[in-house]
């Protein structure tokens, strides 16, 4: 797999009830894009305020209300956190999708619909047993701006590293 530098402030989306919302262990249980169910402590990161709000409104797609009606002290908070500067899987550029066997038009597929999770897991967890810091990537959240990023970052202790730096309530970043 294909490396690209990547680090700096970056911002999480969470439920204002997680206990431990950089810690990773939301998604070890549930999974997410790049890690099945039951497996590995991964903290998902969005490159900017507007890939996050890409992010939550991906989540109301389909359904007959938007985040209009959540209530403020039910509606997620966004972190702001920094990320070490380091080498990550390059799921950013053409050359780094087609080394990990993905689609240059990621998060496309050649047929326009888009990579599902099925397909990115596994890359998730050669990755993960690889000893890699985590899988930057293109946005697939369908509002996100063309150039947006989000970047799977391992958690390898359940014990956080990262530091939220400032926590929004929703009015104060979504809208």
């Amino acid at each position: 797999m294909r490396h690209i530098r990547r680090g700096g402030s970056y911002f999480r989306v969470a439920d204002p009830d997680w206990s431990n919302p950089l810690g990773g262990s939301h998604a070890a249980r549930s999974g997410g894009r790049w890690n099945p169910p039951n497996s590995f402590l991964v903290v998902y990161l969005n490159g900017d305020v507007r890939v996050a709000r890409a992010n939550v409104a991906r989540k109301f797609r389909g359904r007959p209300y938007g985040p209009e009606l959540l209530e403020p002290r039910e509606a997620p908070v966004l972190i702001e956190t920094t990320v070490a500067e380091a080498d990550y899987v390059d799921i950013i550029t053409e050359k780094g999708c087609a080394d990990a066997g993905l689609p240059r038009e990621y998060p496309n597929d050649a047929s326009g619909g888009v990579v599902g999770w099925e397909q990115r897991q596994p890359i998730g967890i050669v990755a993960w047993d690889s000893g890699e810091r985590g899988i930057a990537c293109r946005s697939a959240a369908p509002s996100a701006p063309q150039n947006g990023e989000e970047l799977a970052w391992f958690a390898r202790t359940e014990k956080p590293s990262l530091r939220a730096l400032k926590v929004l309530p929703f009015d104060d970043w979504f809208w």
